[in-house]
């Protein structure tokens, strides 16, 4: 299928979430600063290696109990981009589906975007399995999310007219640009070359303020200037970089 390339109005965006929504790699936080993993994780995301080479090597290398879980969402949590959740309410009141699709860690990834105002159903990440004792078993191998291409044919399912706008940084998201009207490579936690090379709008500034005029029409920002009280009076200050 001719990939549907326009600019605004979306019906739908979707979101990355580590050094996307926050300026973590979750799967990273598992261990400390053990270097192998930070590797792997790298290749993967600037394309040198598949995905599903790496997924599963990081998760025995890292050895996760189910109580590093919520550690984790808590780290997404304290290091969340500035205006994610102004954004994502904002995108909400213009009636977007909104949702995260992501390779990390599904127990960690989920409460997270759920505290940003994402619906449960509507964040998808890798599941993992534990044991009673909360010791790590396995992750879910059928995920497409764990190998390259998953997160394309996932976008390609839940969205057929491809009437989606997509916000991530790697190469699994650059991956899913034929799926999307328009991919937009947010760098301002990593900026990969390939992936800016290959995107249709790149933003490099820590503040999703800057990701708001690329994702909504004229027409829809001033539908988000009449809202009552000044909902997004920040938001909509900051888009240009200016200050509320």
């Amino acid at each position: 299928m001719a990939r549907n390339a326009h600019g605004p109005p979306f019906a739908a965006v979707v979101f990355d979430c580590d050094s996307t929504l926050s300026t973590i790699e979750g799967i990273e936080e598992l261990t400390a600063e053990h270097p192998e993993i930070a590797a792997l994780t790298g290749a993967a995301m600037e394309g040198r290696v598949p995905l599903e080479e790496v997924y599963g090597r990081r998760l025995e290398l890292a050895g996760p109990v189910a109580a590093d879980m919520e550690r984790i969402a808590l780290r997404y949590a304290a290091t969340t981009i500035e205006g994610t959740a102004d954004l994502i309410a904002a995108l909400h009141h213009l009636d977007k589906c909104v949702e995260i699709v992501s390779g990390g860690l599904l127990p960690a990834v989920r409460p997270f975007g759920v505290q940003l105002g994402v619906p449960s159903a509507r964040i998808h990440a890798v599941d993992l399995r534990f044991d009673s004792s909360g010791a790590y078993v396995d992750y879910d191998r059928r995920s497409l999310l764990a190998r390259a291409g998953g997160k394309r044919e996932l976008l390609e399912e839940r969205f057929p007219a491809g009437d989606v706008a997509l916000v991530g940084d790697g190469a699994t998201d650059l991956e899913a640009k034929d799926a999307c009207a328009r991919f937009i490579a947010f760098t301002a936690v990593e900026r990969r070359p390939d992936v800016v090379a290959g995107a249709d709008v790149v933003v490099d500034r820590a503040d999703h303020a800057a990701v708001l005029p690329h994702l909504v029409s004229v027409d829809e920002l001033e539908v988000l200037r009449a809202v009552p009280g000044g909902r997004f009076h920040g938001l909509l200050a900051r888009m240009d970089g200016g200050q509320p």
